[in-house]
């Protein structure tokens, strides 16, 4: 093609040689990522231009037409809000009115509160498992987390969506049922009851109780008492506030962790 516009021929460590694309709407710099071919580069300049020139090109339009585009999905995001909104984010980020839409597929898009556009400008979401996450730190975040939602959470027993819609992180959206780990919802005898469980070889219960408070608390007497028996296998305990402490340490002198619960851990 030959000094194409926006791209820049390069060459690797290795000696081979790629091109950078890249475009300037009103003295912006965007990159537009690299490509082996020279021709390939042109193509996703040509798109990057049209996308930022022509408004009929809406989000549903490149979704449905995937398969043509030379330019990454992610990146095809980025120029519609840029082009839209007059701000340019690097993650796959669109505005709306009071919320906007984070892209990680096409057809998986999470929901957030505007107020929560800054944090996730500059922190990538990322999904591996079935579980989503981002770096922060160097530390891979459960994305869940950020929410109240503790690790390893149940969808239904411990927090649910109230739309139904398992991508809508709004935190109006969000119910937590339970903070506590170890303890779950139980509904007996027409109200509500919590229930604490820790996991040996497999689910044990230590007890029911009128509240998640006392559920919590009767779950670490139990990690504590089975660490004095020698064994420990990495349970995260609960921690509690300023204000739940006082009553905590009162329910932690009453509660009794059931004996078959030490015995079950040591075989006996």
């Amino acid at each position: 093609m030959g000094d194409t516009k926006g791209v820049f021929k390069t060459t690797r460590k290795d000696g081979s040689v790629y091109y950078r694309v890249s475009i300037s709407p009103g003295g912006k710099h965007i990159s537009l990522g690299s490509f082996d071919k020279e021709e390939d580069a042109g193509y996703a300049y040509m798109e990057a231009r049209e996308i930022l020139e022509d408004n009929d090109i809406s989000i549903q339009k490149i979704i449905l037409y995937e398969e043509f585009y030379y330019l990454s999905f992610e990146k095809r995001i980025c120029l519609i809000n840029y082009r839209d909104n007059g701000i340019y984010i690097a993650n796959p980020i669109y505005i709306k009115n009071k919320m906007f839409y984070y892209y990680l597929s096409a057809d998986e898009v999470l929901k957030f509160d505007a107020d929560e556009l800054f944090f996730y400008s500059s922190h990538k979401i990322q999904k591996r498992g079935g579980h989503l996450f981002f770096a922060d730190f160097g530390r891979q975040i459960s994305l869940a987390s950020r929410y109240g939602i503790k690790n390893y959470g149940v969808f239904g027993r411990d927090y649910i969506f109230k739309n139904g819609d398992i991508y809508d992180f709004r935190v109006s959206n969000i119910e937590i049922l339970n903070t506590y780990n170890g303890v779950s919802q139980v509904i007996d005898h027409r109200r509500k009851k919590y229930k604490a469980v820790i996991h040996l070889k497999g689910n044990f219960t230590i007890g029911h109780y009128d509240t998640p408070l006392e559920a919590a608390v009767a779950y670490n007497k139990a990690v504590d008492e089975l660490a004095d028996a020698g064994y420990t296998a990495g349970y995260e305990k609960n921690i509690f506030g300023k204000k739940e402490k006082k009553e905590a340490d009162s329910l932690y002198k009453k509660i009794k962790v059931p004996k078959k619960i030490i015995d079950a851990a040591m075989d006996k």
